[in-house]
């Protein structure tokens, strides 16, 4: 393959949208918000996630009850995520595509390559990143330009596999390519609806991307 693949992790890779869904109603339910379901989530979800949250509360959100909320979600989900898996095909399509391959994730750095290791797939990338702040659900474009800095590419070099909008207005704003896939964080029409390519599947981005 000739373009580098960055790979998003939660929902692209890693099938934990019930996790997801689930820690977001113990967020919610501590302030006495509603109880969501998988749909109204892909439909609602977005970064920066405090808007989200606001939407969803049909309040504002202030950076302090969102750093509270935020604990909240992240407590709720460590406690499932043993039983989590990986999405259908992801060995496989790692596999196929090489070593020209990292991963971005807006999940916490330390707590990001332990659990990629624990799913066998450290050796697949060439650089995994997280997030190195203590607060999450900011846009990935900072972190993107960073992950392309280290690996010394330039964003029309590579290729983003992402589950979100967000994933795809971090590339553009950096001129990468990308790829979005459905089943993961975001509503499948309204990422269809985004113009660029789409797939269902980890094994379709993979090959879409390729034809990038």
């Amino acid at each position: 393959m000739g373009r580098h693949l960055i790979w998003d992790w939660n929902g692209t890779l890693l099938d934990d949208i019930t996790l997801v869904v689930a820690a977001c109603n113990e967020a919610f339910a501590s302030v006495g918000g509603p109880v969501v379901d998988v749909d109204e989530h892909r439909r609602g979800f977005r970064r920066p996630i405090v808007e989200y949250y606001a939407e969803a509360l049909g309040r504002p959100v202030d950076a302090e009850e969102f750093a509270r909320l935020d604990k909240i979600f992240h407590d709720a989900y460590r406690v499932a995520l043993p039983d989590c898996e990986l999405r259908e095909g992801v060995v496989d399509a790692l596999t196929s595509w090489g070593p020209r391959q990292s991963l971005l994730s807006m999940w916490f750095h330390d707590e990001l390559g332990p659990c990629v290791d624990g799913y066998g797939l450290t050796e697949f990338f060439q650089r995994i990143d997280g997030l190195r702040s203590e607060v999450g659900g900011e846009s990935k474009t900072d972190s993107l330009a960073a992950h392309l800095g280290e690996l010394g590419l330039t964003g029309a070099d590579a290729v983003l596999i992402g589950d979100s909008i967000d994933d795809a207005l971090a590339a553009t704003n950096l001129g990468a390519h990308v790829v979005l896939v459905g089943g993961g964080f975001t509503d499948s029409e309204r990422l269809r609806a985004h113009g660029v390519p789409f797939a269902e599947t980890v094994a379709e981005a993979v090959a879409l991307a390729g034809r990038i």
